[in-house]
This record gives C-alpha cells, sequence and structure tokens, in this order.
C-alpha cells in the first residue's frame, strides 16, 4: 500500500524528507512526468549555456546571431521557464496534501503569468545581490525566499507580498530549510552516480521534500499573517 499519511510532520529537513519520500512513492509516476517537463524546458538553456562554454571565442559583440540568440534565450529564462517551474512547485504541494493532481496543471501559471515574472526577478536580483555581497548573506537570502513560488500560486499573493510573507514564514526555519538544501545536494549528486538514472527520482525526492517543508510551516503560520495580505491587495489595485 502506497498510501501516506494525511498528517504534515513538523517542520524539520528529516521529517520533510520522509514526508516527502512517502509522497514520491505514491505519485511516482506524474512526478515523473513533471521533472521531464521540467527537463525538457530547461534544456534550451542547457544547449545555450554549453555552447559558450564549448566556444567561447566564436560569442562576441561583433557577431548578430550570437547576441541575438542570447537575448531569445534570456527571454526564454525569464518570460517561460519560471512560469511552468511555478506550476510545478503547486503540483508537488497538491500532492503532498493528498489532492489528486493533474499534470495538464503545469502551465497554469500562465494564469499569473505577469506577478510570476515579476516575483521571479525580485527573489532572483535579491539573491544575487547577497551572493555578491558574500557567499553566506546569498544564501541565507535564497533559505529565506524559498516559499516564493509557493506563496504565489498557492496563495495568489502579489510579487512584493510573496517575497515578504516567505521572509516573515522563515524567520524561525532558516537552518532546518538551509539543512534540507544542503541534503538535497548530496540526493542530487547520489542520483547521478547512478548511470545519470537516478537524478529524475532524486529531483522528484528533492521538490517533494521542499513541498513537505512548505506545508508544515505553512500550517504553523499564523493565518493572520494572509488576512492582511488580502485585504491590502483591493486597496494597491484601486
Amino acid at each position: 500500500m502506497n498510501d501516506i499519511d494525511q498528517t504534515i510532520p513538523n517542520p524539520s529537513w528529516k521529517g520533510s524528507l520522509s514526508y516527502g519520500w512517502a509522497t514520491m512513492k505514491k505519485y511516482f509516476l506524474p512526478f515523473f512526468l513533471i521533472v521531464i517537463v521540467l527537463a525538457i524546458v530547461d534544456a534550451p538553456m542547457e544547449m545555450v549555456r554549453n555552447n559558450i562554454s564549448d566556444h567561447p571565442d566564436e560569442w562576441n559583440p561583433d557577431m548578430f546571431w550570437p547576441i541575438g540568440f542570447e537575448i531569445l534565450g534570456l527571454a526564454y529564462w525569464l518570460l517561460f521557464v519560471p512560469v511552468i517551474g511555478f506550476g510545478a512547485d503547486l503540483l508537488f504541494v497538491q500532492a503532498v496534501r493528498n489532492q489528486r493532481i493533474d499534470v495538464r496543471n503545469i502551465i497554469i501559471g500562465f494564469n499569473n503569468f505577469v506577478t510570476i515574472v515579476l516575483v521571479n526577478l525580485l527573489a532572483t536580483a535579491l539573491v544575487g545581490m547577497a551572493l555578491i555581497a558574500f557567499i553566506i548573506p546569498g544564501i541565507i537570502v535564497a533559505c529565506r525566499l524559498v516559499f516564493v513560488s509557493y506563496l504565489v500560486m498557492d496563495k495568489d499573493l502579489d510579487p512584493i507580498a510573496a517575497v515578504e510573507t516567505s521572509w516573515k514564514m522563515t524567520r524561525t526555519y532558516g537552518w532546518k530549510i538551509f539543512a534540507l538544501g544542503f541534503t538535497s545536494i548530496f540526493i542530487f549528486f547520489g542520483g547521478l552516480l547512478l548511470f545519470f538514472v537516478g537524478v529524475i527520482p532524486a529531483i522528484m525526492w528533492i521538490k517533494a521534500s521542499f513541498a513537505s517543508m512548505y506545508e508544515a510551516v505553512l500550517q504553523e503560520t499564523d493565518d493572520s499573517l494572509f488576512l492582511i495580505q488580502e485585504t491590502n491587495q483591493p486597496e494597491q489595485n484601486g
């Protein structure tokens, strides 16, 4: 029996990994398809990165096509990749909640296109600035903003509200999120050691574990945090 306990464990890296593993076993085929789609979506970016690294002398400002190709790649990375990624994150959260998931909803992010693009730019810029300042602040900011995509898709928050809410939600869980992320690195490279085939289950497990962490923290978060955001949204739009 592959059914999982309905009760989400308390926020911890071990509990999230354990619940993520149980969720992955139950939803293995949908998760497998989601990760394949994510890999296909990311494939063009990998090709661009490989071309630049393999032929660095051919990519220079005097060549029109490489510049145009880079612009197209940047637009693809900013306007398409995050939309699919955010949709996938919502599917993982739904699975963690034992809800029926429809992989076709991986494109649901296009219903919230502008918000996803803006919040992805904001979060990436904040993490990038912190990394430039120093490595450790960059890691801290990345851990504190880890729930941004879930909040946009699950709570329909605007970019600023999603960043602020993620920061508040993770205030006392930073080390647990860091531990989960650090462990995920070993899970990913462990998958690589299994003749690359293990990478897909590794990514499935990692994503399910982070979704479990989000749901666990969400259950311990004061609902007033979201009520304040909802009451403020009409004023911002008016």
